[in-house]
């Protein structure tokens, strides 16, 4: 732990704070549980940041990658191509029935934004329309912590402290769908249709120099676990049509699944029935099983083809050194295999319904608010004061590792994550150690 302090610079820490609450040496990993340098063992409740979906060590994607080390680990992409890298665009390609056709590689979300922007920027260029320079993003969204990716989070913790490196690009926010946002006598759906009515006002205004919006479908996770509801992703896809706006959604956290489907913009339909999708499909995290850095962007053929010309100025000259790299992608490959072989997504909505179950004497808590579930995500806001709230995720991540926890609350918002291999035992004792968890910390607020 000692050398850990002074030689890595751990993420998304203050890392005083270590200074009291110890890192966790972690040695192994079998299943949904992590284990530490003393056998102590804790069940991974968020997928290690979202990625884990079939457990660690899982043993069909380690015979993958054993197999793909002896056949190759790398070669540059450009000019190149290999087997996993095709495989994988083509059967994600195939479930969005073709409809996203093209998929471009890098290693992690915020590059996959960051890529998503500048086609976008740039198709439009190319198509004639150089105004289309701005871009639209949602109250409390998070997209990453790149430069452009950081122009579209609206997530002060992580932007103020940028905000001058962010000002020449500095995105439009519009109100969030937020279902937690609802008036007295509205639902979710009115939620989320007076969110797109704010979003065509800006668009009336702006709309022949917006480029695009982003949004992550169904979930805004880094604000604290937002739902809304399905119909306005149909909204935001009518309003881009109408105004000639790219639509990008963000599927780094909700995609590969976690809402209930495999691409979560697969639960809103248009006016007519019709299959919604965006011009642009990011992806990370879950897609490699938690294995390798990976992430992409998928997009339309008309995109594709506005760039597609002799001139190599209007080419996409966006690159990574490990763009498609095969060991990642055969990853992936082994992951769609679970997937297709596990019927994993009947499997979780089981799971979803008995850990929702067993969540309920937590739900109807009095010091709990907003209970919400979207596939295998679960979110509840404690009610507390705003003294206690400063400090109620730290203490709540300590208090959850004594009960062999790995549970990680944003600001009051407890949320659950869990890889999509748990069993019965493992789904009710989630959900009693997490409500015994709240209870400590909560009297002690």
């Amino acid at each position: 732990m000692q050398r850990s302090l002074q030689s890595v610079w751990h993420p998304c820490t203050q890392m005083q704070h270590h200074e009291s609450v110890p890192l966790i040496p972690v040695t192994h990993g079998r299943g949904a549980w992590l284990y530490d340098a003393d056998g102590k063992r804790y069940l991974d409740a968020i997928s290690s940041w979202w990625v884990n979906l079939f457990g660690h060590a899982n043993p069909r994607i380690n015979a993958a990658l054993k197999d793909q080390l002896d056949k190759l680990e790398h070669a540059m992409l450009a000019g190149f191509t290999h087997e996993p890298v095709i495989q994988l665009s083509e059967r994600l390609s195939a479930l969005t029935g073709n409809v996203l056709g093209h998929c471009f590689y890098a290693s992690d979300g915020a590059s996959a934004v960051e890529i998503a922007l500048k086609m976008s920027f740039h198709a439009w260029r190319n198509l004639g329309h150089s105004s289309k320079q701005e871009f639209v993003c949602l109250q409390g969204s998070y997209h990453g912590e790149t430069i452009g990716a950081l122009a579209v989070t609206d997530v002060s913790l992580f932007r103020d402290a940028y905000g001058p490196m962010l000002s020449a690009n500095r995105a439009h926010v519009v109100m969030s769908p937020d279902a937690r946002g609802a008036q007295k006598g509205e639902t979710a759906a009115d939620v989320a249709l007076r969110a797109a009515h704010a979003l065509e006002m800006l668009l009336q205004q702006r709309g022949s120099h917006i480029a695009a919006l982003i949004i992550e479908p169904l979930v805004q996770c880094a604000t604290g676990m937002a739902m809304h509801d399905p119909v306005y992703l149909a909204e935001v896809r009518a309003l881009c049509d109408r105004y000639q706006i790219h639509l990008i959604f963000d599927e780094i956290a909700v995609g590969c699944g976690r809402t209930g489907t495999f691409f979560a913009s697969e639960q809103a339909a248009s006016s007519d029935g019709q299959a919604i999708w965006p011009d642009f499909v990011c992806l990370s995290k879950g897609i490699s099983g938690g294995y390798l850095p990976l992430s992409l962007v998928m997009t339309r053929d008309e995109i594709y083809q506005a760039f597609y010309d002799t001139d190599v100025r209007r080419g996409f000259l966006h690159s990574h050194s490990y763009t498609g790299n095969p060991l990642a992608c055969r990853a992936a490959l082994a992951t769609l295999d679970i997937f297709d072989q596990d019927d994993v997504l009947n499997a979780n909505r089981r799971k979803a319904q008995r850990i929702t179950a067993a969540l309920q004497p937590l739900a109807q808590h009095q010091q709990v608010q907003h209970f919400r579930q979207r596939g295998m995500i679960w979110a509840f806001d404690g009610v507390m004061s705003d003294a206690a709230a400063t400090t109620f995720s730290r203490r709540f991540f300590s208090k959850a590792l004594e009960h062999e926890l790995l549970l990680r609350p944003i600001g009051r918002t407890v949320y659950l994550m869990p890889p999509y291999i748990l069993d019965d035992a493992e789904c009710d004792d989630l959900a009693a150690r997490t409500a015994a968890v709240f209870e400590s910390v909560i009297d002690n607020a």
